[in-house]
């Protein structure tokens, strides 16, 4: 019996590397487009936004807030918070709960949404912290548009004539997450409900509305740790986003963490921007992240980049959990 598992163990992790392989061989290929949804340099730590198979993967209350500054001195530029909370439960913390609530405002629109996150969660080997987690997302979105803050070549332009007062739209998505004590990867979909939005490419595009319906976001995430030495670890982490009818948006981060305290790093969008990382884990319960982001794109010359402020607080229910705090 004890074979036959561990067979199953090897054999999934196989299968999970290949597929990583596989996928970042045809994300560094590829190009990416506007985002319709918004984008995070520290994905890395924003994962539940994502895919809801996370919640609960911390094994214990996590607390995680994010603030985002894209394109600082352009008029109208998106600016973006969000706010995630999650924890294990059940018997065995077999099952993981947690919410989020993502606020995006872009120009002369505001964006919201709430989200409740349900995780179930496999443990394929116990004694290697090896799980694969089955997420279902649930919320709702908010969309309010004021066109008298645009301003129009021709304002008496019927299409601009009628604001968009707090639509409420359903959200329903999904994801697998799967995690050893050094390995992550996952795949998701957060919403397969076409919702309408307002999107930020109407913002240096004039022959967009700036109104569109949101096609399906499709994500895959992965990152490795690598302990260098006692003192020094190494997480190279990847994010691809395949949104239909577009290019694949493909992110590549390699953080380095110090002592368990201090992470500097870097990223780098597939033709948009590079981007300066840092972090410091203040106390085992509170880690803090900062992000900037230099536009390798025309946009740069009418902006002065994005900023990036990151903060997760993890409450441990016991104190054997904190021996070394958890890179991902």
């Amino acid at each position: 019996m004890k074979k036959s598992n561990l067979f199953v163990q090897r054999s999934i992790n196989i299968i999970v590397k290949k597929l990583a392989l596989s996928v970042l061989f045809f994300g560094m290929i590829s190009l990416i487009s506007a985002q319709q949804s918004p984008q995070y340099t520290q994905y890395m730590y924003n994962t539940q936004i994502i895919n809801p198979a996370y919640a609960g993967s911390r094994e214990t209350l996590s607390l995680g807030l994010l603030g985002r500054y894209q394109w600082v001195d352009l008029e109208g530029s998106p600016k973006t918070g969000t706010f995630t909370v999650n924890l294990p439960v059940g018997f065995y913390d077999n099952m993981g709960i947690g919410a989020s609530i993502v606020h995006d405002q872009i120009g002369p629109a505001i964006e919201s949404n709430a989200a409740i996150d349900i995780a179930y969660s496999l443990h394929l080997a116990r004694r290697n912290v090896s799980k694969l987690s089955f997420g279902l997302k649930a919320g709702v979105d908010m969309l309010d548009v004021d066109y008298s803050k645009i301003n129009l070549f021709n304002p008496n332009d019927p299409f601009f004539q009628n604001n968009v007062d707090s639509k409420i739209q359903p959200q329903v998505g999904a994801g697998i997450y799967y995690n050893t004590q050094n390995f992550y990867t996952g795949v998701s979909v957060p919403n397969f409900l076409s919702t309408q939005h307002y999107d930020e490419q109407s913002l240096v595009d004039e022959n967009i509305d700036g109104i569109v319906v949101e096609r399906l976001h499709y994500f895959f995430i992965a990152g490795y740790v690598f302990d260098l030495s006692p003192n020094i670890k190494l997480k190279p982490a990847t994010l691809w986003r395949l949104v239909s009818g577009a290019p694949i948006q493909w992110d590549l981060s390699a953080n380095f963490m110090f002592n368990e305290k201090f992470v500097i790093g870097a990223s780098y969008r597939w033709n948009a921007s590079i981007s300066g990382l840092l972090g410091f884990q203040i106390s085992n319960s509170i880690f803090a992240g900062v992000g900037y982001d230099y536009q390798s794109t025309a946009i740069e010359d009418y902006s002065n980049g994005s900023y990036e402020v990151f903060l997760r607080f993890d409450i441990f229910n016991q104190s054997e959990k904190i021996v070394a705090p958890r890179f991902f």
